[in-house]
């Protein structure tokens, strides 16, 4: 089914799950418009993507360009990369609640989150705290429909690979089938069903706030395959 006029934009498009959910979005026909907004120009082309550079500091100039009917977030980073945990907290909570409110503002209707397996405001743990805060600030957003995916360690193939999160996921296999009942939630999952769940949940377009952990999005995607 082609869905006439609607637009998608997306923040993330060059980390792991964002290029996979960036491939699915251009692939697919939910879509006729494509907007990826990021901070370096993209290495690709395609008839619907509209690509917007920013520095995402002041987004006043690109304003009236955030215009889409459902965002799709899995922009972020880890304090390492970004060097400390203030610069951590521009990238994972200012820039996507900054790109919301405007989108929001000119009349988005959905948006889909890709948070962290134990994402808390509360957390005492500063990544999960900020992860969290963001879930919530996105949550008193006037969004018809809010999905946010919490999955845990992330499987697959990085352009820049990180040694820490490969050997996370290594163990995270090996020890899989110990991580039963509310454990579950903690085994790695494939980028690629996270993306795919994304666009699944998104046209769904239930009203309301909607929580997924990593094991509700594993067997969603599982689902999915076998339908």
């Amino acid at each position: 089914m082609t869905y006439l006029g609607k637009t998608a934009l997306i923040l993330g498009s060059t980390g792991l799950v964002g290029s996979l959910c960036l491939d699915l979005l251009l692939a697919g026909e939910q879509y006729d418009r494509v907007i990826a907004v990021s901070r370096r120009p993209l290495d690709r082309s395609h008839p619907k993507l509209i690509n917007i550079v920013t520095d995402f500091e002041n987004l006043s100039p690109i304003e009236s360009q955030l215009k889409a009917d459902d965002v799709y977030c899995a922009i972020g980073t880890t304090i390492r990369h970004a060097g400390s945990k203030e610069k951590f907290r521009t990238v994972d909570f200012n820039y996507p609640l900054s790109v919301a409110e405007i989108a929001v503002k000119n009349g988005a209707r959905q948006m889909v989150l890709i948070s962290s397996v134990g994402a808390n405001k509360e957390s005492s743990a500063f990544y999960l705290r900020v992860k969290g805060e963001l879930e919530q600030a996105l949550a008193q957003l006037p969004f018809a429909s809010l999905h946010i995916l919490r999955p845990a360690m992330l499987d697959g193939k990085r352009s820049n690979e990180r040694l820490r999160e490969r050997v996370g996921v290594v163990f995270s296999r090996a020890i899989a089938f110990l991580l039963v009942g509310p454990l579950k939630k903690y085994r790695a999952i494939l980028a690629a069903d996270v993306a795919r769940v994304m666009l699944q949940v998104a046209q769904l377009a239930t009203p309301g706030v909607h929580i997924y952990e990593s094991d509700q999005i594993q067997s969603i995607a599982d689902k999915s395959s076998r339908a």
